[in-house]
């Protein structure tokens, strides 16, 4: 039995046959099923270059983004550690300024009562806390100095807080030590020779040892007459031996009476300044002549003039 062959014509352009190819059917059986092969082998080649050249370009976007986040996370490190720095250096600032307080307190003998029944200035005993350990390696995890960080804030915060309180009593107290200063006699208030002085006396009326309360000045009529000191204008009138009498509260306790003037300036109610003048010398009341009478009362008791004449 002869085998059936199969015949290819290759064909001129002209359509007549220029040469022809015969094989047998088995051989083209096998040369379609090679050449199949072929094309599938060729495509799943294809199609697995393409894939591993996307995987490929993949990992280097996925490597280029890891490397980029690296240098986020590092470039984060870099910051908690500066701000861990920056903790510390604050902290200290902190300690410093406590110390200042305690020296002002010190030396000016102020007393913090608040502060004593507090724990500490950072806590129990006082102590600050330890230094943040700012050189953990870049590549390693910082979540236990954040942790610590975020106690020492805490902590600073109170701290801090204990300070502006320290600070605000201080202040508190030179105001008042101020207003203390500014309300306290200081000066001579008027021009002219003292007559008399504050104690026992000879009185120039009677001739009999008598207790003076006040300090004399004695000028011209119309000699300026000067408040000692600040504060207001509790009383102004005549007042029977005294003459015309104008008397200044300056707080504290301290009260200041000018007798004999010839003239009040001021008015009952006004606050006048150290200096300022509120009266002139005369000779009204039981007087012997153009002066000032001149008393000072701490807590309703007449105390020595003298004893608050800086000039």
């Amino acid at each position: 039995m002869r085998k059936k062959e199969i015949s290819f014509f290759i064909l001129s352009n002209t359509g007549s046959p220029i040469k022809q190819i015969t094989a047998s059917g088995s051989i083209v059986r096998y040369g379609f099923f090679f050449l199949a092969v072929c094309v599938i082998l060729l495509g799943y080649l294809t199609f697995d270059y393409i894939t591993l050249k996307k995987d490929s370009l993949n990992n280097r976007y996925l490597q280029s983004k890891v490397s980029v986040q690296q240098d986020e996370i590092s470039n984060q490190h870099k910051q908690i550690q500066f701000f861990a720095g920056e903790i510390t250096n604050f902290k200290s600032k902190l300690i410093d300024l406590y110390s200042f307080e305690k020296k002002i307190r010190a030396m000016a003998n102020i007393k913090n009562k608040k502060n004593e029944l507090q724990e500490g200035f950072f806590g129990i005993g006082g102590s600050s806390p330890a230094d943040l350990d700012t050189k953990i390696a870049l590549t390693e995890k910082h979540n236990s100095l954040m942790r610590e960080m975020h106690e020492q804030v805490d902590e600073i915060n109170l701290a801090a807080k204990r300070q502006t309180e320290g600070f605000k009593s201080i202040l508190s107290f030179f105001e008042e030590q101020r207003s203390l200063l500014a309300s306290t006699p200081a000066i001579r208030p008027a021009h002219g020779n003292t007559t008399s002085t504050f104690g026992y006396r000879i009185s120039p009326f009677t001739g009999l040892r008598e207790f003076h309360k006040g300090y004399d000045i004695s000028a011209e009529e119309g000699t300026p007459i000067a408040a000692t000191a600040n504060g207001t204008v509790s009383q102004t009138e005549y007042n029977g031996s005294l003459g015309n009498t104008i008397v200044i509260n300056h707080g504290h306790g301290m009260v200041t009476r000018y007798a004999h003037v010839s003239k009040i300036l001021k008015k009952s109610g006004s606050f006048v300044k150290r200096g300022e003048i509120i009266a002139l010398i005369g000779n009204t009341g039981r007087s012997t002549g153009s002066h000032v009478h001149y008393e000072v009362h701490l807590n309703g008791i007449p105390v020595n003039p003298d004893n608050y004449i800086l000039n």
